[in-house]
């Protein structure tokens, strides 16, 4: 039997290439910063030796991992999985791998931030979504790497987000420019602290109708678990039992807004005829429900957020409070329509008349 050959180290091929075993580890990882005739170099000299480059061996020369992890409360999410799908080939292009950490539960979200795997296991977290408590907060101002926060506004960290409340402000806009003036707010409450922006959208909400002088009223504000079609059929129900229902309904999600229309038609409560209902996001479903909704882009902000990750990864001295706020657009259809005329005193008496 011959002898067992020892494998080829990063030393090795360096030595072969005549360059550094660090500018052999950025070669390898497909990083921008080697210049080509040095690249071609080494690739050689890796062909020739048959390395291929070990993740652990790289990171115990640059002190990095190579890798972006994600912390998600679930990949059962429109924005969350269109958001990955874009930001994994940003990073791949780069030489970098993305790790995701879901935690769908209280418990899991409580051994993650005990644990904090990503402190050994990345050189950037990207947060997505999160209601997060000041100490949950703390925890990972702690981790010493860049922590970016998706789809969410943190202050003095970096974060990728569209303008919550100017996009909530346009779509209530909208609606009064139509002549609606009774105009219901339907919130969604997230499980695990997971967050759809409904205090900024409510903000972005309230400001329009203030502008327009109208006063808003606590009882058209009513809120709903997402994906609970009996919790969105509580809501409206609430909504058309009042003395003087809304002519028009906001839902801060489109997948809300779509339950929404289903509720009312089931009700008798023809849409927009009677009732307008505009959402936010542009899911797919709002198309082919032919929703009204304040489009937000999260393949944008998906790669955007890899952009900021890989920026403050390769320059630690960058501004590491730096925002990125993408913008949304009105898409009209036809869930939209001007508010239906008040009825007259007979009519509203039951009155037949003359």
């Amino acid at each position: 039997m011959p002898p067992a050959q020892r494998h080829p180290t990063l030393a090795d091929v360096a030595e072969r290439a005549g360059v550094s075993a660090s500018t052999v580890s950025r070669t390898l990882r497909g990083l921008s910063t080697v210049s080509p005739d040095v690249r071609a170099r080494v690739e050689k000299a890796a062909r020739e030796m048959n390395f291929v480059v070990s993740r652990q061996a790289s990171s115990l020369v640059t002190g990095k991992t190579g890798v972006v992890a994600a912390l998600v409360p679930t990949l059962n999410s429109w924005f969350i999985g269109s958001a990955l799908s874009s930001l994994g080939p940003v990073l791949r292009e780069s030489g970098l791998e993305l790790l995701v950490y879901i935690t769908p539960d209280m418990d899991e979200r409580s051994t993650f931030f005990e644990r904090l795997p990503a402190r050994r296991n990345a050189d950037a977290l990207l947060v997505f979504s999160f209601d997060l408590s000041k100490e949950e907060s703390a925890r990972l101002d702690d981790l010493n790497m860049p922590v970016i926060y998706i789809s969410q506004h943190a202050e003095g960290r970096p974060s990728v987000y569209v303008d919550d409340v100017r996009g909530a402000h346009r779509a209530t806009q909208h609606l009064l420019n139509l002549g609606h003036r009774r105009i219901a707010f339907v919130k969604t409450i997230g499980a695990s602290g997971f967050t759809f922006s409904s205090h900024e959208r409510l903000i972005g909400y309230q400001q329009a109708l203030d502008e327009a002088g109208i006063v808003p009223d606590d009882d058209l504000v009513v809120d709903t678990l997402v994906a609970d079609k009996r919790g969105t059929m509580e809501a409206i129900g609430r909504l058309l039992s009042l003395r003087e229902p809304p002519t028009a309904v906001f839902a801060e999600q489109d997948e809300v807004a779509v339950s929404v229309i289903w509720t009312l038609r089931q009700s008798n409560v023809a849409v927009p005829e009677r009732m307008s209902v505009v959402g936010f996001d542009d899911h797919q479903m709002a198309e082919w429900s032919d929703l009204t909704t304040m489009a937000q882009s999260p393949s944008d902000i998906g790669r955007a957020a890899a952009d900021l990750a890989l920026s403050l990864i390769n320059e630690p001295d960058a501004d590491q409070a730096r925002h990125v706020v993408l913008p949304t657009r009105l898409i009209p259809r036809g869930s939209t329509a001007p508010a239906p005329a008040p009825a007259t005193d007979a009519a509203a008496a039951g009155e037949a008349p003359e």
